[in-house]
């Protein structure tokens, strides 16, 4: 189910699997038919689209990289990166909800839960019955996550939890939060223990829903404890793992976000060379222009170039490899890359770029997140060179 190079008319070529094309094609036409159309109003009114939710389920892919034993598919991560840029071609709030759902909730529960666990927590999610989130920032504390300040207080069978996390992605739409909180601050990332919290738990409420730049359908809010039981019986590994299980999540997320990225470009790229085709100027059709076609081919070199670079990462996470620099090569690229050709689809647009009646606009705008969540392009750059460095 890997990517395999192989040799046709004596050149080497990455062909995807027959079963991950079939794949692209089936969550392609989703997306182009269900969630395009609605991906305007869903960004204007800000609405949570839990019919696109219902319809992934549906389609059986909300455990598209699990067992089958858990309700999953048994798929590989590169079949997931591709799920994730499909859904961004047309949706970016789509695409968060599901990357978020799969690899910062599903993904680590499946990498360090129990097996009771698993059979419990993991298999109705796979099943699209219940939604993952994922609860590491605080107001005060986002690329430092060693320094959480939100407090697990061992109490015997259980934990109780107090303090706050924010810019969570399915905020008040999730069923499991999986949450980072601290037990003894002077221990700092040793002192981490990752926790799976319900919706409803006593104590346990939601702060008010962001109003952001891009992926506006997106449910993002602040999550508060006070006084939240939480049973052991939902603790991941053990008490001190929790960073383990911050870092190990982060950078399966920041794959899926880097595809999220090339997705997002990508779908901007569509829409600019088509408008280009129809636009007239000068007696011509804008793509007969240099000027334009230089953007389109910067754009399309740079996307290809991020897509490689996130197959990669996907690939090594497949074969069981340490990925942390990859997925970190992977996220940072295709991220500003998302950044850059947006922009530029705006500008091949000139002014119906810059009103929401055509969807560059809102593709620029889902594009700025990319370089933010999961660990900034900053971090990023610190994740590299660390890995770089080592023993120099």
């Amino acid at each position: 189910m890997i990517m395999e190079p192989c040799v046709k008319d004596n050149k080497i070529t990455f062909d995807l699997t027959e079963e991950q094309l079939l794949i692209k094609e089936m969550v392609a036409d989703i997306a182009k038919n269900e969630f395009a159309p609605k991906a305007a109003e869903i960004d204007r009114l800000h609405r949570f689209p839990k019919e696109n939710w219902q319809l992934l389920a549906a389609s059986d892919l909300c455990g598209l990289v699990f067992p089958e034993k858990y309700g999953g598919a048994g798929l590989d991560q590169v079949s997931y990166a591709i799920v994730v840029e499909e859904l961004a071609k047309s949706c970016a709030t789509t695409s968060v909800m599901y990357s978020a759902h799969v690899s910062l909730c599903a993904k680590p529960i499946y990498l360090f839960g129990s097996e009771e666990q698993k059979q419990r927590i993991l298999t109705p999610m796979c099943k699209g019955e219940k939604m993952g989130a994922f609860a590491l920032s605080e107001p005060g504390s986002g690329s430092d996550s060693a320094a959480a300040t939100c407090m697990a207080v061992d109490q015997g069978p259980h934990f109780i939890l107090n303090g706050s996390k924010n810019w969570i992605t399915n905020g008040v739409e999730a069923d499991y939060y999986l949450v980072i909180a601290q037990t003894d601050k002077q221990l700092r990332h040793k002192g981490l223990v990752a926790l799976v919290v319900e919706k409803g738990s006593p104590g346990f409420t939601f702060g008010k829903l962001e109003d952001k730049l891009g992926i506006r359908g997106s449910s993002t809010c602040e999550l508060h404890f006070d006084g939240t039981k939480v049973p052991k019986a939902n603790m991941l590994g053990q008490v001190g793992e929790g960073f383990k299980v911050a870092m190990a999540t982060l950078d399966g997320g920041r794959i899926g976000i880097a595809a999220q990225a090339v997705g997002i470009a990508q779908g901007a790229w569509d829409h600019a060379s088509a408008y280009a085709k129809e636009r007239v100027a000068f007696g011509q059709t804008i793509n007969k222009l240099q000027a334009i076609q230089f953007m389109l081919t910067e754009m399309a070199v740079e996307i290809d170039t991020a897509r490689l670079l996130t197959l990669h990462a996907s690939q090594a996470q497949d074969l069981g490899k340490r990925f942390t620099k990859e997925a970190a090569h992977a996220k940072l690229f295709a991220a500003e890359v998302a950044m850059r050709s947006t922009v530029k689809c705006v500008q091949i647009f000139g002014g119906y770029g810059f009103v929401t009646d055509y969807p560059v606009e809102r593709y620029m705008r889902d594009a700025k997140i990319t370089e933010i969540y999961e660990g900034t392009s900053e971090i990023q750059r610190l994740v590299i060179a660390n890995n770089l460095l080592k023993g120099q």
